[in-house]
């Protein structure tokens, strides 16, 4: 399939062909949801800890006699039941990562590119290039391209420091290259860009 290909200023300036294999495939929620939970499962750091009975700093005496007292026999201070105590069954370090195939990540962004393409929110730019470091410019060429104040992801074919430091600022705003394009980043945008480049490399990778 083909679809038009704009400068920065939102006027059409050819075609790009578009791999059916990438973008038209059928939506397979299994594998978008795997490879998102997978994203965010490697994203967190596990390094969670409580101290259990045995890890706080206490005497080990026995507080009151096992009988004669009328309320529960209870051991040493450090006992889970009493303020400042051992915590029972509390969280303790632990990778929360987990594996997942090949070929199941690229369906999830296969299926990831096919739904933003067929929502009509994908558009490709002949070249994302900016001269100088300017905020204002970048919203310029979101005004153009009709992507302001939307969740946006712009995918580039290499990297580019202007357009970088223009984007950072903006809310919503979130620049990758297309080596680095993630499934987690595809469904969380609003609308995504591509250069004609990235499309071709993302058709050859994805393919």
């Amino acid at each position: 399939m083909k679809t038009q290909v704009v400068d920065l200023k939102g006027e059409k300036v050819g075609d790009v062909e578009l791999n059916d294999a990438v973008f038209g495939v059928d939506f397979s929620q299994q594998a978008v949801y795997l490879d998102v939970k997978q994203y965010l499962a490697n994203k967190r750091q596990g390094t969670h800890k409580t101290k259990e009975r045995g890890e706080v700093v206490g005497s080990t005496r026995k507080i009151k006699k096992q009988k004669g007292t009328g309320t529960a026999r209870a051991g040493d201070i450090k006992s889970p039941i009493f303020r400042g105590g051992g915590r029972i069954f509390g969280p303790q370090p632990r990778n929360y990562g987990f594996k997942l195939n090949k070929k199941l990540k690229k369906a999830a962004r296969r299926s990831a590119l096919s739904a933003k393409h067929a929502e009509k929110v994908l558009t490709v730019v002949d070249n994302f290039s900016l001269d100088t470091p300017r905020t204002k410019s970048f919203i310029e060429v979101q005004n153009n391209l009709n992507i302001r104040n939307k969740k946006v992801l712009i995918i580039l074919d290499e990297s580019n420091k202007n357009v970088y430091l223009s984007a950072r600022n903006l809310q919503g705003v979130k620049v990758v290259l297309s080596s680095e394009l993630n499934t987690y980043d595809l469904v969380h945008a609003e609308s995504v860009v591509l250069t004609k480049r990235s499309v071709d490399i993302i058709n050859e990778s994805l393919s």
